[in-house]
């Protein structure tokens, strides 16, 4: 800290600057001016943190030195020393905000304590805005954050009073207001899915960025990425400008945002927007509306852009045929017929796109049911259908493979070739074992005469589920150990 002793008698001032002990409060320089003019000079070309002044001196006063400093610097502490104990003194200093005023001569402590308060004060005062500047700082680095965390609860549902909402949206400053608005969904085709989560979160911090720049010019824009996987951005007209209405607008900036991402980040968009509505009061039930709309689209339709309509359309009512007629899938995947197990599956989604493209109800029929099948099978052969799936196990989890038919029809058939392997894997093994102990069996017993009947019995008493094993009994003539090892390792595969 730096600090200015200022009086017209030169001794006064050597005397405070030369035997006080200001280092021990953390005062590094002390400054020496023998008038007002000359400590204002210092203060203009110094970093001076507190000045302590007598009142009366010729051709400015005490007072008037506190009254041009403020002009300079309102922070700078000052302490003024008078040979008088003047009410009228005393009235100015406190409103200039002095921090102490003493009658000359002052003791030590007096002279110190007024100082030590002075240089409390100052420390408070920094540690304030420098607690102020972080938190700032800390709402700025922090803002995008909080504005989609706002959003996205609006969005869940939750509601806020119409001062809550000023309130947050000043303290976010978010352009916003009571009145017309509109929500626009955004879904991220197949072409995203190559990205890690870490590049899918940049490729979607870049397409809210560009919705900013193409719509900002005629709307106030606030996206956020909602808990499904949607973009979601919420829309308010700015100035009108021309005689555009705002449905042509909301619409041609959409398909100029589709075919801007289609560009620059090779990978196409579906869009959905809803009519315009009053915000925040119906914000979250025209997100639902947007969302189930979205959902009800489960056909290979993709990059659209649509409108979701205040009539919303009934879809047809109906049972799936193909999912259920005999063979079912369940009874193909049993007896092994992989090639009709897939037939099947190609059926039941041939099934969903001729008839029920827009229920996404029927496209999670199809999916639940395909799941137990697999399920089923899996558990049968003593193996989890977690293991036999590997990752795809996860778009199970979130409900990303019944989404479309298009994503059932692909995960269904790559779940049904892992089970192929994964049971074949497990009957070789069984096949192996069962022509290993007939092996064993003919091994121990050569010197006796063991006839291919024989070897039908043991096999039958080591597995007695398998009847096709009797066939083996009506046998007439003896053939080699080899041959009837190769003929018992064929028919455990029937």
């Amino acid at each position: 800290m730096q600090m200015i002793i200022v009086d017209d008698e030169a001794h006064w001032v050597d005397n405070l600057s030369m035997t006080k002990p200001w280092h021990t409060l953390g005062i590094e320089q002390v400054h020496k001016a023998y008038s007002a003019h000359e400590a204002l000079q210092l203060i203009d070309t110094h970093p001076i943190d507190m000045v302590i002044s007598d009142i009366q001196m010729p051709e400015m006063t005490g007072i008037e030195l506190i009254e041009r400093i403020r002009v300079r610097d309102k922070k700078i502490k000052c302490i003024l020393l008078s040979g008088y104990s003047e009410f009228e003194y005393a009235k100015k200093a406190i409103q200039y905000e002095a921090v102490d005023y003493l009658l000359k001569p002052p003791t030590d402590d007096e002279l110190m304590g007024a100082v030590q308060k002075a240089i409390d004060q100052l420390n408070n005062e920094w540690e304030l805005v420098s607690s102020l500047t972080r938190t700032q700082f800390t709402l700025r680095e922090n803002l995008p954050h909080l504005r989609g965390r706002l959003l996205l609860e609006a969005l869940q549902g939750h509601r806020y009073s119409a001062s809550e909402w000023d309130r947050k949206l000043a303290n976010y400053d978010l352009p916003f207001h009571t009145g017309d608005a509109a929500l626009m969904l955004v879904r991220l085709e197949e072409e995203f899915g190559q990205y890690d989560s870490h590049d899918q979160t940049l490729i979607e911090y870049a397409i809210i960025n560009m919705a900013e720049e193409i719509m900002g010019e005629f709307m106030e824009v606030w996206g956020v990425k909602e808990e499904h996987g949607y973009l979601v951005f919420l829309l308010q007209l700015k100035e009108r400008k021309g005689d555009i209405g705002k449905e042509t607008i909301l619409e041609k900036q959409s398909i100029q945002l589709q075919s801007k991402v289609k560009q620059f980040l090779k990978g196409s968009l579906s869009i959905v927007m809803t009519e315009w509505f009053a915000f925040p009061d119906q914000l979250y039930p025209r997100f639902r509306q947007a969302s189930a709309y979205f959902r009800q689209i489960v056909g290979d339709e993709r990059e659209f852009v649509m409108r979701v309509s205040d009539v919303e359309s009934h879809t047809a009512q109906g049972p799936l045929d193909e999912l259920y007629t005999p063979p079912t899938l369940v009874q193909l995947l049993e007896s092994g017929q992989w090639d009709a197990a897939e037939e099947k599956i190609l059926a039941v989604c041939a099934e969903l796109d001729e008839k029920w493209s827009e229920s996404w109800e029927h496209c999670m029929e199809a999916g639940f049911l395909i799941t137990a099948s697999f399920t089923n099978l899996a558990h049968r052969n003593k193996l989890t259908l977690a293991n036999l799936m590997g990752s795809d196990i996860e778009l199970l989890q979130s409900g990303e493979a019944f989404s479309t038919i298009g994503k059932l029809r692909k995960w269904s058939l790559s779940v049904l070739g892992k089970l192929k392997e994964g049971t074949s894997n497990e009957i070789k093994d069984i096949r192996s074992e069962y022509v290993k102990k007939i092996q064993d069996y003919t091994d121990k017993n050569l010197h006796l005469d063991v006839s291919l009947r024989a070897l039908a019995d043991h096999a039958i008493c080591i597995r007695p589920i398998c009847p096709r094993f009797i066939r083996l009994k009506q046998a007439k003539a003896l053939v080699s150990i080899s041959r009837a090892c190769v003929w018992i390792e064929r028919v455990t595969s029937w």
